[in-house]
């Protein structure tokens, strides 16, 4: 197997405190792999065999519930970890991952973590960090979803979405990925019409911009505003 190169996770903070020789050791049980546009890198309730950083592109990982719902639970980005089942003690992905953007990933072998544990606590400590907060985030969407109207939903996707990829542009804000209204309504636990129509109010009031696969927040104030319930388009309540 080549070796990889250091200088890959030299933008990468989580690696910031470790040295020369122990970046060489990290990365010597990893491998890079690619995924083109729309490829699946691991699916729900496959056996978690490895776990991935990734370098350049967009992943976008997507639940199944038990009544056959799809709901997309998150979008990682360079320099972000996926598929760290093993971190809380998972032998399966709770998730389908796929590549909504040409991928490069870093994956490590599950079977390493003790090791890793034992030899690096503190990267450990950073990715375990990482698993919590999205979990906090989960919570965040799952009392969303219970308690509030459809509308301030997809606001809150939108600004996860910007937090997560936003690039500054001459009309706002700019989703950096391709992102259809399928995606805003799966994240927003509503359907594609209501979407739709939610978009268009809001097109006509000027806070976003959508075409096909790409949404721009004219009005990221306007819209936060919305999100936390300041203001109102009248648009369905499901």
């Amino acid at each position: 197997m080549a070796t990889l190169d250091r200088s890959l996770l030299a933008n990468v903070p989580i690696f910031d405190a470790y040295g020369p020789r122990q970046l060489d050791d990290i990365l010597a049980s990893a491998r890079a792999i690619r995924r083109p546009r729309g490829a699946i890198l691991f699916e729900q309730g496959e056996e978690a065999v490895s776990f991935f950083l990734v370098l350049h592109g967009r992943l976008r990982a997507a639940k199944l519930t038990p009544a056959g719902q799809q709901v997309v639970v998150r979008h990682v980005g360079p320099r972000e970890f996926c598929g760290l089942a093993v971190a809380i003690g998972k032998t399966t992905y709770p998730a389908t991952t796929q590549a909504v953007a040409d991928s490069v990933m870093l994956a490590w072998p599950s079977s390493i973590w003790p090791d890793l544990s034992r030899k690096y606590p503190g990267l450990v400590e950073a990715m375990l960090q990482v698993v919590g907060e999205r979990l906090l985030d989960a919570h965040s969407r799952v009392v969303e979803m219970a308690t509030e109207a459809v509308e301030r939903r997809v606001a809150h996707a939108l600004l996860r979405l910007a937090q997560q990829a936003g690039k500054p542009v001459k009309q706002g804000v700019e989703i950096d990925f391709p992102i259809s209204r399928q995606d805003v309504a799966e994240m927003a636990g509503t359907t594609l019409h209501t979407v739709s129509r939610v978009f268009s109010a809001w097109e006509s009031r000027g806070l976003i911009e959508a075409g096909r696969q790409r949404v721009v927040i004219r009005d990221p104030h306007g819209l936060y505003a919305l999100a936390e319930g300041a203001a109102s388009t009248q648009a369905p309540s499901r």
